[in-house]
């Protein structure tokens, strides 16, 4: 039997006894505790948490969606981690955040439409009867329609847009998802989702300067938290985003983006092409687009959105930059399958 201790942003404490063999996670939630969880399997980021002191590791062999760098800075998966003793772990969210509990509801499609070569945007109306809420940078889990497939996306748009949800989805070859946009998929359609998910959202009431950097569909929550953060009154943070796709071919949503910024004067975007040449963009990754001479605080906070190499590039650059490992947030795209 291990003590473990949790501690919430807010400063709420909670002491568990977590039994040999046994998660944090269940642990905690067998003690009712509002902790942010979906998959419970290693691979969603939802209840990650910072191991502060003591000794706890992932079960071995258990695989997840953390980079090793990730690891080695005393993130842990609490579905995955078994404590070795006495530990203690911090939350990046309130105790009131995980009292949001994820609810299943139904929504029409309201439009599909093609926005670059690979990506699709999905807007979703929630049914008469149907509710949820979210923080802005949340998911929900959609069910393809006429399958038991389920696959996971950020929100566009903020809570204030609800019922209306937009999606923005990569479309892959041989995809169960791509294959039903691209063929199947009509307005009016009844589409079941469930949410919200994750512990990757917009931090309430920071005034230091804010750093996006997105990869793909990654740009998704970051509109939410751009939108969200246009409608905050008072004083808003300096936003610098860092928008990349693999060609100019994949870049969207510009248009909004360049609106956004006569909306948000503090707003500054930086869009990246990996190949290829485009006027509007630099070539390279969006990590690099990120230099010494931004001179960024160190209680600058940064949200990264994309693929784990990706991830773990911008964590170690931002570091380097001067930022505090504990002010970067990161929600991981992990493949799924067809």
């Amino acid at each position: 039997m291990s003590e473990v201790t949790l501690t919430f942003a807010d400063g709420a404490e909670h002491v568990l006894a977590v039994e040999a063999g046994q998660n944090v996670l269940d642990a905690g939630l067998a003690a009712g505790l509002p902790l942010l969880h979906q998959c419970r399997s290693g691979s969603c980021s939802s209840c990650l948490a910072r191991l502060t002191s003591g000794h706890a590791e992932h079960r071995a062999g258990a695989s997840s969606s953390l980079t090793p760098s990730e690891k080695a800075e005393g993130l842990r998966l609490l579905c995955m981690t078994e404590a070795q003793g006495g530990c203690s772990f911090s939350l990046g969210y309130d105790s009131k955040v995980g009292e949001t509990k994820p609810v299943v509801a139904q929504s029409f499609v309201n439009a599909v439409e093609r926005v670059a070569a690979d990506v699709v945007r999905l807007e979703l109306e929630l049914a008469e009867g149907s509710w949820m809420t979210f923080r802005p940078g949340q998911f929900i889990n959609v069910t393809v329609p006429g399958t038991d497939v389920v696959r996971s996306y950020s929100m566009a748009t903020t809570p204030a847009d609800l019922p209306r949800i937009e999606l923005f989805i990569r479309l892959l070859p041989g995809g169960v998802m791509s294959d039903w946009l691209e063929n199947r998929a009509a307005v009016d359609d009844v589409v079941t989702i469930e949410g919200p998910f994750g512990a990757f959202f917009l931090k309430d009431k920071v005034k230091a300067p804010h750093v996006m950097i997105a990869g793909g569909t990654g740009l998704a929550p970051m509109l939410s938290m751009i939108d969200t953060i246009r409608a905050t009154p008072g004083k808003k943070p300096p936003v610098l985003l860092s928008f990349g796709c693999q060609t100019p071919e994949g870049l969207f949503a510009l248009d909004r983006l360049e609106l956004r910024g006569h909306w948000l004067p503090g707003l500054e975007t930086r869009l990246s092409v990996d190949r290829g040449t485009c006027e509007s963009a630099r070539t390279g990754n969006p990590v690099a687009a990120i230099t010494a001479d931004d001179a960024l605080p160190p209680d600058a906070v940064a949200y990264l959105c994309g693929p784990p190499g990706m991830i773990a590039a911008a964590r170690a650059h931002l570091e380097a930059l001067g930022l505090s490992s504990e002010n970067i947030f990161a929600e991981h795209f992990t493949a799924s399958g067809a």
